[in-house]
């Protein structure tokens, strides 16, 4: 351990490089120069590096790679990095005869450095530091963009649960499903799933509480519902439009609630490819939410889509069924007193009041916006005992 380094304190960990060169002696020269400051990752081929990247997605900080290389030399590797690894910074090493092609390269593989060769090593680590720092800026504002807007996101959609329980109560209990989805598919719980499920319902604040409710428990809709259904699906997909930042989410329920790509959007292969996967889980999620509201356990709900042959991504299918067999990760059931409710909770049974008008919808995360909303009811006011969980984390 490092003397400046408190004992107990693990020591920051150190960026990661991708080195790209098709000469073995460079790449284990690169590697015995940069090691101690770096973690170091080679790779002897452009599409080498390719599979390198898309292996550790987001976890390189710096890529160099040498220019001429055969088959796929530098700046078309750089080119196609720059959609599998946008957030790299990257580092091109050129030969003055290759100039030409280095110009080509700034401008089609956004090349944060180029440098001639033979290249100073003090001149390439320093290069690779600042690559190191821009890409750690551009990290930090990113994160920072997203979590502002994921915050907003969060609390335009609790005021709107207000007015449409039972639109937002589906959305909760969807989302959570679908992350649970993402993790068990090994993509964690991106972003961008848990905005497109809070949204998917978005447009359904236009129709009229029994028609909700018909819908998300798989009633029959007649030819005029239906057509409303279809409005209030576009209208949550044209609002999105509006919105920076988005277009993954657009095009995710772009394609599940219309079933199509959005001609106006054009996104990466890498971003194209993101957005049908989360729009597979979500229709996984969303299918099994519908089944489970209309009677179906769990389990029965599985094998009912199991019958239906086509519609769904067959990893994801097989996740969800992997995840009925294991059992649901939800804590135990209890009532509770208004006064005993808490931000974190999930509402197990639908919540009325006296009247038989819908309050809260089962499934509902409870926020401490609800809480305080729900303390300035009477106890008369609600229909039976509130009845809670704490969902378990996952192990």
């Amino acid at each position: 351990m490092n003397a400046s380094t408190p004992a107990g304190v693990a020591r920051p960990a150190r960026p990661r490089i991708l080195c790209v060169d098709d000469e073995t002696q460079v790449l284990d020269g690169l590697e015995a120069l940069l090691r101690r400051r770096f973690e170091v990752v080679t790779a002897a081929s452009g599409a080498d590096g390719l599979q390198r990247l898309q292996e550790m997605p987001g976890r390189i900080a710096v890529i160099v790679s040498d220019m001429r290389m055969p088959r796929m030399d530098g700046a078309q590797f750089l080119r196609q990095a720059c959609t599998v690894a946008p957030d790299a910074s990257r580092i091109l090493l050129t030969g003055q005869a290759e100039m030409s092609a280095a110009i080509a390269a700034i401008n089609e593989g956004q090349i944060f450095r180029f440098l001639t060769k033979p290249c100073p090593p003090d001149s390439l680590i320093a290069a690779i530091d600042a690559g190191v720092a821009q890409h750690r800026l551009q990290h930090s504002e990113k994160e920072l963009l997203e979590g502002t807007l994921q915050g907003a996101i969060r609390a335009l959609t609790e005021v709107l649960s207000l007015n449409s329980p039972v639109a937002f109560g589906r959305a909760g209990r969807v989302k959570r499903k679908a992350l649970d989805l993402a993790e068990n598919l090994g993509i964690g719980r991106p972003w961008e799933l848990d905005v497109a499920a809070m949204l998917m319902e978005l447009g359904s604040t236009t129709l009229p509480t029994p028609l909700q409710e018909k819908h998300f428990h798989g009633g029959e809709l007649s030819v005029a519902e239906k057509r409303r259904l279809a409005g209030a699906r576009a209208a949550t997909v044209r609002l999105l439009a509006n919105i920076p930042r988005l277009e993954v989410v657009r095009a995710t329920l772009s394609l599940l609630l219309e079933g199509q790509w959005p001609t106006d959007l054009h996104l990466s292969e890498a971003d194209t490819a993101f957005s049908r996967r989360l729009a597979g889980i979500l229709l996984v999620a969303g299918d099994h939410d519908a089944l489970e509201a209309s009677g179906s356990s769990p389990r029965l709900a599985v094998e009912i889509m199991q019958g239906r042959p086509g519609r769904y991504h067959g990893e994801v299918l097989e996740a969800l069924t992997q995840m009925c067999a294991g059992g649901a990760r939800l804590g135990q059931v209890h009532e509770v007193p208004l006064a005993a409710l808490e931000p974190g909770m999930i509402i197990a049974d639908d919540v009325r009041l006296s009247t038989g008008a819908m309050l809260v919808p089962r499934g509902f995360e409870v926020t401490q916006h609800m809480v305080e909303r729900l303390r300035h009811l009477n106890e008369n006011a609600i229909r039976g005992k509130l009845r809670v969980y704490r969902p378990q984390q996952a192990a």
